[in-house]
């Protein structure tokens, strides 16, 4: 039994604090799933190499064929990790673009696990007040543990400190229930709910 998670991180450093608690959740995740006795497939997208595609998605409302891979990848999952840095207490403008760019009911029932990075701890909040709310307005399952590293999380080295290493178990146990616990996601047709071209001259 095999399950696919897609990892969507918007970072936008090189490397990234973002990236690497995604990397970190992506493992625990793959790690709780083989307990459950499913395999993971896992997919990690980097939203800074699409963002001329997003922005462009977001302006003429059609997904164009170098996005439309990372939009199959998202409705496709069995379980999403969705990561991002926080910036003026909320989410950037990446993670933003990516979900505006899905159609209406994609994210309808999906596993998810949210989790951010910021420069202090109190940028947390932001996964209450900003991330969560999003996930819940888009119908996305979201488990109850959201991840947040600020600066002094990572004190530990690449093996972190036991908070955050408990924190990140405790949610990617909590996504690999729901994933194990579901039947697999159908695989995405793009022919299936094409946009009627007098939408696409109308700019709609």
């Amino acid at each position: 039994m095999t399950r696919k998670i897609t990892v969507v991180t918007s970072g936008i450093g090189v490397p990234s604090s973002t990236r690497l608690l995604a990397d970190r959740l992506a493992a625990a995740t793959t790690a709780a799933l083989a307990e459950n006795g499913v395999n993971a497939e896992v997919e990690v997208v980097e939203l800074r190499e699409h963002a001329h595609e997003l922005v462009d998605a977001v302006l003429t409302g059609f997904v164009a064929p170098g996005l439309r891979p990372v939009v199959d990848a998202v409705v496709g999952a069995d379980g999403l990790i969705a990561v991002t840095p926080t910036f003026s207490a909320s989410y950037n403008g990446l993670f933003k673009l990516l979900f505006d760019a899905l159609e209406d009911g994609a994210l309808d029932g999906k596993p998810t696990l949210i989790a951010a990075t910021g420069g202090t701890g109190r940028h947390s909040l932001a996964l209450e007040h900003a991330v969560r709310p999003l996930m819940a307005y888009l119908h996305a399952v979201v488990v109850p543990t959201a991840v947040f590293a600020a600066p002094e999380d990572w004190a530990g080295g690449a093996a972190g400190v036991p908070a955050l290493d408990r924190r990140i178990a405790r949610a990617a146990g909590e996504l690999a229930d729901l994933v194990a616990a579901r039947p697999a996601a159908a695989a995405a047709d793009p022919f299936a709910d094409p946009v009627p071209f007098e939408q696409l001259l109308r700019g709609e």
